[in-house]
């Protein structure tokens, strides 16, 4: 982890023993860092939950702000600063519940940002309560008989939205992790990455699927990557890799040609 870009003082973190987040906190400074990004260039822009607190420990320009509106205030700050590097973390909560709606509308703009969804299908600072990510038969706080509902998949979710670049990985692989997030944000346009991540402490716990070890290898057995011959014997297999990346106009300078053009008239 690269020290220069973590605020100390905010140390030891807040999530649990195990929890997949401070892998992800880890593998986003790396790619930062290999990428040899300006951290004044950078803003990370967070809601409310387990995932949102990854803002309070980056020595980068951020804004921890309500639930689910993280990539509102994202896209204000986007149009008013386009040089900044825009990432924006989010939970099972802030993406795909109360931030739903700013998340399919963010897609379809195709606004130059990141958002990096955390998924680990449960809302852990509140309880254990089942998300739209949980999916059928997970036993929950607000499921102690399994759930009924069906699940989101994001990556199907961001692509039928409009996103121009989609991928996920787990926090098992975690050099994927970082050569995901590289190409995010080489991107010019919406940029998803979903990373599957551990919660042992509600879903782990409730659902008996062990500690994060256990968790862990569960990733392990239980992906693989698009186009690989694993996949291909058993397409059961959540799939891992790049699902979308094209090229489109981008938001903010298709709205710098309206203004310039509102200028001239």
């Amino acid at each position: 982890m690269s020290v220069q870009n973590i605020r100390e003082r905010f140390f030891p973190h807040i999530w649990c023993p195990g929890c997949g987040h401070g892998t992800i906190l880890n593998n986003l400074l790396h790619t930062v860092q290999e990428l040899q990004i300006d951290p004044s260039n950078m803003c990370m822009v967070s809601g409310i939950g387990c995932s949102a607190r990854i803002s309070g420990y980056v020595d980068f320009h951020s804004m921890h702000t309500l639930h689910g509106r993280a990539l509102a205030c994202a896209t204000g700050i986007k149009l008013t600063r386009p040089e900044l590097n825009v990432v924006v973390p989010m939970g099972d909560g802030d993406a795909m519940a109360i931030g739903g709606n700013h998340f399919i509308h963010a897609c379809r703009r195709n606004i130059d940002m990141v958002a990096i969804i955390m998924n680990n299908r449960i809302y852990g600072m509140t309880g254990g309560q089942y998300s739209p990510l949980s999916g059928e038969g997970i036993l929950a706080t607000t499921a102690p008989y399994h759930s009924i509902d069906h699940a989101f998949d994001t990556v199907k979710l961001a692509t039928g939205a409009g996103a121009s670049f989609v991928a996920r990985t787990t926090t098992f692989h975690v050099k994927e992790i970082v050569s995901l997030l590289k190409k995010a944000f080489a991107h010019k346009g919406f940029a998803v990455v979903e990373i599957l991540t551990q919660c042992p402490t509600y879903f782990g716990r409730k659902n008996k699927m062990g500690g994060a070890v256990q968790m862990l290898e569960w990733y392990r057995d239980n992906t693989a990557p698009l186009g690989s011959k694993k996949l291909e014997e058993n397409p059961n297999l959540i799939p891992r890799g790049v699902f979308v990346d094209e090229q489109r106009p981008e938001y903010c300078e298709e709205y710098a040609k309206i203004i310039a053009k509102a200028h001239k008239e």
